[in-house]
């Protein structure tokens, strides 16, 4: 009788054992379910992110705000442009009297923005002007080869004269001005874009 009361006795400790940890162990769903406090908490950081940058995404909208109210008195632009202001600091481009020679041995290394001329000081193109015609949206190409002017080529677009203080690229043809489709945009000064060749700018200034 007594090793039937030790059996018995063993085998109701080890069921109770088992149902134990069932009651006493966490369901692994309800750990990983947000606390109503937690998500309050997430929802608030996600309210107070700040909104993404548009310039990337509406390029065009961003140059015309870089370009408003932006004038300069004609007398002074041209003082600027009887100097060659773009070439006195920074190194820089001091032309050529040819258009063959106008053409760049180590672009990478001779052309320069106008950040690193000290900035743009020549004449800047009515803000009417700008918007209606000028920006990536309004490429055109330049048809007759660039006339020399000052030691540097010289085109015109929409009414305004421009020269290219900038070699152009070493690879680009020889005739690139009649069969590539260009563009002319404003990022602290006027830059030539040459669609066939992203990512190249040539620095341009008003020519008065």
């Amino acid at each position: 009788m007594r090793l039937i009361r030790s059996i018995g006795s063993t085998t109701a400790l080890l069921l109770f054992g088992a149902v134990v940890p069932a009651y006493t162990q966490p369901d692994k769903h309800d750990e990983k379910r947000d606390k109503p406090d937690q998500r309050q908490e997430r929802g608030e950081q996600q309210r107070q992110r700040p909104p993404q940058s548009r310039q990337d995404a509406r390029p065009q909208e961003w140059q015309r705000q870089q370009h408003q109210q932006r004038q300069r008195p004609d007398q002074q632009a041209r003082a600027w442009q009887e100097r060659r202001g773009w070439a006195q600091q920074g190194g820089g481009w001091q032309g050529r009297g040819t258009w063959e020679q106008g053409r760049a041995r180590r672009w990478e290394s001779e052309h320069r923005s106008w950040a690193q001329r000290g900035g743009y000081g020549g004449y800047y193109i009515p803000q009417s002007s700008f918007s209606l015609n000028f920006g990536s949206q309004n490429s055109f190409r330049m048809q007759g080869r660039p006339t020399m002017y000052m030691g540097y080529p010289r085109f015109n677009y929409r009414g305004f004269s421009f020269l290219m203080v900038d070699p152009w690229p070493e690879y680009w043809q020889q005739n690139w001005y009649e069969n590539d489709d260009v563009y002319i945009d404003y990022d602290g000064g006027y830059y030539l874009h040459n669609r066939r060749h992203p990512g190249v700018r040539l620095a341009i200034t008003v020519a008065m």
